[in-house]
């Protein structure tokens, strides 16, 4: 068995991995480590200026990719788990949810804009 230590995303993971007979079956789950990530990702500049005294409740991106599609308005009230924001990474499209009941207070990205994980998309009241 080999262990290692493994940074996804900032993340510090310990994982175990059997050597064996060469079969695709994973040996072990990563379990968290409680160690802190050596280095933070820097915050957002882009986005700072356009948040600035919208929403509350920041609806941020989860991963980096190009906007596909804004779904929600400004003003428009929606409940936890509707799609404010659709994103297209990798040839997928996924779907940025309101994260708790609120009104849509910005949308701060526009159709066919490059986002970067972290990055503001919309802000809620």
């Amino acid at each position: 068995m080999k262990n290692y230590t493994i940074t996804v995303n900032g993340n510090v993971y310990d994982v175990t991995v059997e050597e064996g007979s060469g079969s695709a079956a994973p040996a072990a789950a990563p379990k968290a480590a409680p160690k802190a990530a050596p280095k933070a990702a820097p915050a957002p500049a882009a986005a700072a200026p356009a948040a600035g005294g919208a929403g509350a409740v920041k609806v941020a991106a989860s991963v980096p990719g190009k906007v596909f599609k804004v779904e929600a308005s400004v003003g428009q009230a929606v409940k936890a788990g509707d799609s404010i924001v659709i994103l297209e990474a990798m040839k997928m499209e996924i779907p940025v949810v309101a994260p708790q009941d609120g009104t849509v207070a910005s949308i701060d990205v526009t159709v066919g804009q490059a986002i970067e994980s972290g990055d503001v998309l919309a802000t809620m009241n």
